[in-house]
């Protein structure tokens, strides 16, 4: 007894020694931001895998069928034309030489339908005045066979001249079709977005397989949409109507309104880039894209389904086979959920968690494991 009252004292301090050693050595509770479980809207989504753009409803790159000097240029770049204006002409002089001559023939044509024409009217009443004379015993048979040739004769050589004046005007339509083959004219109303080429210059038509550019890029800017490339992996989710919602970096922190116009029937394969489906929104208030350029970068979001009050999770949160880490009493505790609907903000939760329960959502820093001590360094909602 006296030796274990003897080392009593070594043992309380050998046992005090000991706690302190742990106490000082303890792995240190884990500092976490965690989020509190609530309700809210949850949607399943669809983003652009690369920068869409806004486009013009009507943009035509147009050029002269034929090459040739720049005679007269109208416009310039920026300019506001209207429909069927001339836009700019190629020279045309020798042209307007054969125009001359084609509306010279035309008329020299007319002056001998009308001399042909009256020779065989003439030529007409006067077999008809022999047949007469026949008849009544003044004149031969040979006669009037002489006069009725004659006046066949003369219809002919009217008929003749009559086709000659078709023929006089189908060679003027053709001059002047060839001329409009040299005159840019505008298809529509719109703004000139580029010119290429100034007055004196040698306009040159694209060969064929070889673009140039064109000689002058017309845009209808009242109206406007946007293009944008999808996943292929979901081009079958997407169908015309679906809501979207359309943001540009050039307008920072406004949201547009949209709705799916088209989905393009074919695969774009571009080297070295996904596979992607071309997709085409148009703004839900039209006005509201008033001023935006033609060639802003885009992105859309196209909104599949939406359940707007259901339990829901950071989907930062989730880690892989759909689990959360839970703090609980300053130590996380790993959960397995049952999800819906999700994006990459939110996700929605099935089963598996309480409204006000408390996730990790700083999955990132060492430390973060199931069973470990956490301290919490700030909560969201």
């Amino acid at each position: 007894m006296k030796t274990l009252r003897r080392l009593l004292p070594l043992l309380l301090v050998v046992a005090l020694l000991g706690a302190a050693g742990w106490w000082f050595t303890r792995p240190k509770p884990v500092a976490v931001v965690v989020h509190e479980v609530g309700r809210g809207l949850v949607e399943a989504t669809l983003s652009n895998t690369r920068a869409g753009e806004i486009e013009a409803c009507q943009r035509t790159k147009m050029a002269t069928i034929v090459g040739g000097r720049i005679d007269y240029l109208g416009v310039k770049e920026g300019d506001r034309v209207e429909a069927g204006q001339v836009l700019m002409r190629l020279w045309h002089g020798d042209l307007d030489a054969r125009l001359a001559i084609n509306q010279a023939q035309r008329a020299t044509a007319r002056q001998r339908v009308q001399e042909a024409c009256t020779v065989a009217d003439n030529a007409e009443r006067e077999a008809a005045r022999q047949a007469q004379l026949v008849k009544r015993g003044f004149v031969s048979a040979s006669a009037e066979e002489k006069a009725r040739t004659e006046a066949c004769a003369r219809r002919a050589a009217c008929d003749t001249a009559r086709a000659d004046v078709a023929t006089a005007q189908a060679q003027l339509t053709a001059t002047e079709t060839e001329r409009q083959r040299l005159v840019l004219v505008a298809p529509f109303a719109g703004t000139v977005a580029k010119i290429s080429g100034e007055l004196g210059e040698i306009s040159i038509p694209s060969p064929p397989g070889v673009p140039t550019p064109p000689a002058i890029d017309l845009i209808d800017d009242s109206c406007l949409y946007v293009k944008a490339p999808m996943d292929e992996i979901d081009a079958p989710k997407i169908r015309p109507g679906q809501p979207v919602r359309i943001t540009l970096e050039a307008m920072a922190g406004t949201v547009f309104e949209g709705r799916v116009k088209r989905v393009a029937p074919y695969i774009t394969a571009v080297e070295k880039q996904a596979r992607t489906v071309e997709v085409d929104v148009d703004f839900a208030r039209p006005d509201e894209a008033r001023g935006m350029l033609v060639g802003y970068s885009a992105d859309v979001e196209i909104v599949l389904d939406t359940r707007p009050d259901v339990l829901r999770v950071p989907t930062a949160a989730l880690r892989e086979g759909q689990r959360v880490l839970v703090e609980q009493n300053g130590v996380l505790v790993e959960r397995s959920l049952r999800t819906g609907l999700s994006n990459w903000e939110q996700t929605e939760v099935v089963e598996g968690l309480q409204a006000g329960e408390r996730i990790v959502t700083s999955l990132e820093r060492t430390g973060v494991a199931p069973g470990a001590r956490v301290s919490v360094e700030s909560v969201t909602r």
